[in-house]
């Protein structure tokens, strides 16, 4: 019986994740990734190249799924925000990730800078039809937009990411989020006349 490629990928990104969440790229190590997701370790390198690959892959897959299931909206940069807010407390996991990619590679980009400056023209193009506040420049505003939707899981001080969600109670969880998404729209709200 032929081997299931493409099913043996998704579990070694789905275990790449998981270590690379927990390890940061320097502490992952490729044998604990292949035996979680119960595939030899020379498959990792057949398929990915390096650990370095891995990580780049592990990221924009995570990067893809969190588009796909939050999508850009410059019409409802408040509820953008509070969707990446809901994303993140379903999957805290992705800061640690987020994090470790910063720290260990700051200069590596895959799709993130260009989906970054689609989003910038869109807010551009918003703030030219005056349907959100022009007081920011573009990417200042989106960036002040993602800052607050993830605010609160940079801010849990001595609170392990991936606990930070179980330890809110549904009501603190509910002030958060409220929390995330008036922000978001007292900086993205344009002004009216006299104000």
């Amino acid at each position: 019986m032929p081997r299931d490629s493409s099913a043996t990928k998704a579990r070694l990104l789905d275990a790449a994740f998981t270590e690379f969440a927990a390890h940061g790229i320097a502490g992952a190590r490729v044998d604990r990734i292949a035996e979680a997701a119960g595939a030899n370790k020379r498959l990792i390198y057949v398929y990915f190249g390096n650990k370095e690959q891995l990580f780049d892959a592990v990221l924009q897959r995570a990067m893809t799924a969190g588009a796909e299931s939050v999508p850009f909206d410059v019409d409802d940069l408040p509820g953008y925000a509070g969707a990446i807010f809901d994303h993140l407390v379903a999957r805290p996991d992705l800061m640690r990730l987020r994090l470790w990619k910063l720290l260990e590679r700051p200069s590596a980009s895959g799709l993130e800078p260009d989906a970054f400056r689609l989003k910038t023209a869109e807010v551009a193009d918003a703030q030219q039809r005056g349907e959100v506040a022009g007081e920011m420049e573009p990417a200042d505003l989106l960036t002040m937009v993602l800052a607050a939707a993830q605010a609160w899981f940079w801010a849990a001080e001595g609170v392990d990411p991936k606990e930070v969600s179980q330890s809110w109670s549904p009501r603190r969880l509910d002030l958060h989020r409220s929390a995330v998404v008036e922000a978001a729209r007292r900086m993205s709200e344009p002004k009216t006349a006299g104000e």
